[in-house]
């Protein structure tokens, strides 16, 4: 099981299959972010007991690791929602009402940005700059990219058109 239904199920860490990953690309130019995505797509989050594993294949410490897991947004320490929300906070999207577009999701959803509400359902993630600063305030829906967005209209495309 890969990717978002790895991490909607709650798979259990396997360090077994970090270290295979880890063996697989560490002959790679630069193996540190192949491997890191790799796991993403295998568990849907990089889980803090792998930066030990992939330390140690790599011969790096613990900490170049993990500033490269913390430095970069796209990953995940925790597994995410079945649903991601990635809402953009750049200067174009606040300046277009992105402020109150996130007040109002983490409102309504009752979780913060970074957070997964607690049934699972959604994630909500910060990113700073979509591309589409014509269209702001703009989001990720699942991947789908949304202008002039707002919070009734993102969380009717969670809950699959009907709110």
């Amino acid at each position: 099981m890969d990717g978002p239904a790895a991490a909607a199920s709650g798979a259990a860490f396997d360090a077994g299959a970090v270290i295979e990953i880890a063996e697989r690309l560490q002959g790679l130019e630069g193996p540190l972010l192949p491997i890191l995505h790799a796991l993403m797509d295998r568990f849907g989050h990089v889980d803090e007991r792998a930066i030990p594993v992939i330390a140690e294949v790599l011969n790096l410490s613990r900490a170049e690791v993990h500033g490269v897991v913390s430095f970069y947004h796209d990953f995940r320490r925790m597994p995410a929602g079945r649903h991601v929300v990635r809402q953009c906070r750049a200067e174009a999207c606040q300046a277009m009402g992105g402020e109150a577009l996130a007040a109002d999701l983490e409102r309504q959803l009752g979780v913060s940005f970074g957070g997964t509400t607690a049934d699972g359902r959604v994630t909500l993630e910060a990113v700073y700059c979509l591309g589409n600063c014509a269209l702001s305030p703009a989001a990720l829906v699942d991947g789908e990219l949304v202008g002039r967005a707002d919070a009734d209209g993102i969380l009717a495309r969670v809950a699959g058109g009907a709110r």
